[in-house]
């Protein structure tokens, strides 16, 4: 992401929000264990020989571009056939990427894939809009999605919600050296060097045994 578009976002949404973006969940404050929003987002069989994890931004073009260009054909040809099982991890890189993953995973959890499916193909209707009204363009695109106004307002000033997705995003930086979007993990193999074609990324799923 380029330096402007992250200043961008950056500005875009109240400063309350900014500490969720440098500390990790504290155990007061984190929801509970047992929350559905904070369940795997996931596809494919759970038994799959073969599970990929991507850590991902809803503001990162690169992602975007993986998710339009390539994510379909895996989906047909490794998900769908049984092959892997692909899991949806948070990595918001800015504020209102952060926003986004708060709404998705305040959705049901059917609606969630479609939803960020619809936010990664559509960026530039909402994320980098330069009038500020980010807020506004993702309050419309989770209102087609079947979310309340009400439930939109609960859902972004959600300080647990906020520290559960940044907890898992320090995790992730301490477990598995992320340090960008998009990266992935096929079982226990580690890929940090962003989007990959469907060829390449094809060859890790063999290598890791699916």
């Amino acid at each position: 992401m380029s330096p402007t578009r992250r200043a961008l976002l950056a500005a875009a949404l109240p400063v309350a929000l900014a500490p969720a973006l440098i500390r990790p969940a504290l155990a007061a404050d984190a929801p509970a264990a047992n929350d559905p929003r904070l369940a795997p987002r996931a596809l494919g069989k759970p038994d799959a020989k073969v599970t990929v994890e991507e850590w991902f931004s809803l503001t990162c073009p690169h992602c975007a571009q993986f998710a339009i260009k390539v994510l379909p054909e895996i989906r047909t040809k490794l998900i769908d056939t049984g092959r892997i099982r692909y899991v949806f991890c948070d990595y918001p890189l800015d504020r209102v990427s952060l926003m986004a993953a708060q709404v998705a995973r305040s959705l049901p959890a059917e609606r969630y894939e479609p939803f960020i499916m619809a936010l990664l193909s559509n960026q530039d209707h909402w994320a980098f809009v330069q009038d500020g009204s980010q807020e506004e363009q993702l309050r419309k695109m989770a209102a087609l999605a079947g979310m309340s106004a009400d439930s939109f307002d609960r859902a972004v000033n959600d300080t647990q919600l906020q520290n559960a997705i940044m907890s898992g995003e320090h995790r992730a930086q301490t477990q598995y050296n992320i340090t960008g979007t998009p990266a992935f993990r096929f079982n226990n193999d580690v890929y940090r060097d962003g989007e990959l074609t469907y060829a390449e990324f094809e060859k890790k799923v063999v290598a890791a045994g699916g």
